[in-house]
């Protein structure tokens, strides 16, 4: 816990720096402190070159941030959470320290040149190689350094968004990928300690300024509903389109990869002279959307150009994150969408910025599938508890819509195009690349579901597992009974405990033949019991038993 209260200082100090750094950085390179709040002024340090000088500072910034990433940390690359849960499920939450220092740098130089990308993905990386770093000069194990990790993510999300709830859910449900009492005692306290470091920086008030939401009319969670969908689906179009324009760039590029940032920065200002709006993160941009500032012609432009421009902005090499162009890319979705409502029924439609609110929240939760988040971060964000029920709605929408619709997430499609997947082995493991069919043991003896319990627990007390598969009188399998889930009946009242074992018998996480050991020891870890059956692929009847020990020996067959 003390651990957790030092990296969520170092976090909250981190952001401070790299927020003063980007600040700097684009009063240097634009003359303004965020130049897409004046989009086409032209820099006063160059006033000749009028807003002609957009062409330039991208491609001065990637001169100097292509080389640092290149020379000192290349993981510093990109948008940055990838490695992050890359760190966490496969490295024993080992990040370099230097990332730190450089992803600070390079994504400060990145957005401070007119890098259409966000300052969230930087600060995790940075809070989480804080804590990394700090696990093992502490010496400390590796489920506390990976703890210790996502205590980093929290307090960079809690003091960049002045969010702490949303920096503890999105550790816990990004990150870590779990939920558990230490995670979440932990991650708070790094949180509220980030919070109050940022809190005394930059003010007690949220980063954006967002209008009052409020549902005026029944009929709006209909429409909310059908915004949650049309989000999923251009949240899942801008993940795609980003890889498709990373691939792009990978296969025209031919030079040296330190001077691919300023080449590519050159294309880049040619959409920055076109749309200036797209220089930097862009809120002032998206706070005018939500407040109705726009056409809808122009909303969509918008849209489609922070597409271009974020894609862009990674795919020649930049270093920035995709949240807040998500985020952006909704409210430009939300506010069209209202417009268009609005237009057809203006009696029910209701205010045009509470469609921009909730499509920021449902784009985000399509391309990254973290519905508690998107929930939570936007509730924080207007201090509206009437947002909480079609917010709800829409993101869980947009959640299962995309799940239907796609594997990856914008995240894990980094890694999964890598060859790594987060919830495989990790590269050369001894366990987990082999099929369970191979490593399974014989079925135990199955207990039909008419046993009365004393005889269960007989049977269970001999079998040597701590759990047994039941199946009905027809022979069909029901599921698994476990000693656990006996020995608590037995000791309930005679009148309110079940009397028979089928109807304690609860069906497990499915494990089948097919299979790899590795996903396979995911539904082995959650058990009650010491395994779980093994489904045939096809009938989905058990034909054999997943054990502890039958892992193991999958170890001893390859060595």
């Amino acid at each position: 816990m003390a651990l957790a209260v030092v990296v969520g200082a170092g976090a909250g100090v981190g952001s401070v720096v790299f927020r003063w750094c980007i600040t700097t950085f684009t009063r240097l390179l634009a003359g303004h402190d965020d130049y897409s709040a004046s989009p086409g002024a032209s820099n006063p340090h160059v006033p000749w070159l009028g807003p002609y000088f957009v062409l330039l500072a991208p491609v001065i910034g990637g001169l100097l941030y292509g080389p640092l990433v290149h020379r000192f940390a290349k993981e510093a690359r990109g948008h940055g959470v990838p490695e992050v849960m890359l760190a966490v499920a496969q490295r024993g939450g080992k990040i370099s320290p230097k990332v730190a220092v450089v992803k600070t740098l390079a994504s400060a130089l990145c957005i401070g040149s007119g890098g259409s990308v966000g300052r969230e993905g930087p600060i995790v990386q940075i809070g989480s190689a804080l804590g990394s770093t700090l696990g093992r000069v502490t010496k400390a194990a590796e489920g506390r350094t990976k703890l210790l990790v996502a205590c980093g993510a929290a307090g960079g999300i809690a003091a960049t968004f002045n969010a702490p709830l949303a920096g503890v859910f999105f550790a816990m449900e990004l990150i870590l990928g779990t939920f558990s009492a230490e995670a979440f005692g932990a991650t708070v306290l790094a949180s509220v300690t980030a919070s109050i470091i940022g809190r005394a920086s930059f003010g007690d008030v949220a980063f954006l300024t967002l209008p009052a939401f409020h549902v005026d009319h029944l009929a709006q969670y209909g429409f909310f509903a059908l915004l949650g969908v049309v989000a999923a689906l251009v949240g899942l179009g801008f993940t795609r389109f980003l890889y498709l324009i990373e691939d792009a760039c990978d296969w025209l590029w031919r030079g040296p990869e330190w001077l691919r940032p300023a080449v590519g920065g050159g294309l880049l200002g040619l959409v920055l002279l076109a749309l200036p709006e797209m220089y930097g993160v862009g809120y002032p941009v998206l706070e005018k959307a939500t407040a109705g500032g726009y056409a809808v012609g122009f909303l969509l432009l918008l849209l489609a150009g922070k597409m271009l421009a974020t894609s862009l902005t990674i795919g020649i090499g930049g270093s920035g994150g995709v949240f807040a162009p998500s985020l952006f890319i909704g409210a430009m979705l939300g506010s069209a969408y209202g417009i268009g409502v609005h237009h057809l029924l203006p009696g029910t439609a209701g205010a045009v910025g509470a469609y921009a609110l909730i499509g920021m929240g449902a784009t985000f939760a399509g391309a990254a599938r973290a519905p508690i988040t998107a929930v939570v971060i936007l509730f924080e964000l207007t201090g509206e508890y009437s947002i909480i029920l079609p917010l709800m709605l829409a993101i869980v929408l947009a959640t299962a819509t995309s799940r239907l619709l796609s594997r990856d997430t914008v995240y894990t499609l980094k890694l999964r195009r890598r060859g790594i997947d987060l919830e495989g082995p990790a590269p050369g493991a001894a366990l987990g690349t082999q099929h369970v069919g191979a490593v399974m043991e014989p079925l135990p003896s199955p207990i039909p579901a008419a046993t009365a319990l004393a005889d269960a627990a007989d049977l269970l007390s001999l079998s040597g597992h701590g759990a047994l598969p039941v199946v009905a009188d027809t022979g069909e399998y029901i599921g698994v009974v476990t000693a656990q889930a006996v020995a608590e009946a037995l000791a309930e009242q005679p009148d309110a405990a079940p009397r028979t074992v089928g109807q304690l018998a609860a069906p497990p996480t499915a494990v089948t033949t097919e299979q790899p050991l590795a996903q396979a020891l995911h539904a082995l870890l959650s058990a009650a019991g010491t395994g779980v059956p093994v489904l045939d692929s096809e009938r989905g009847k058990p034909v054999g038993w997943l054990s502890h020990q039958s892992a193991l020996r999958a170890v001893h067959a390859t060595t």
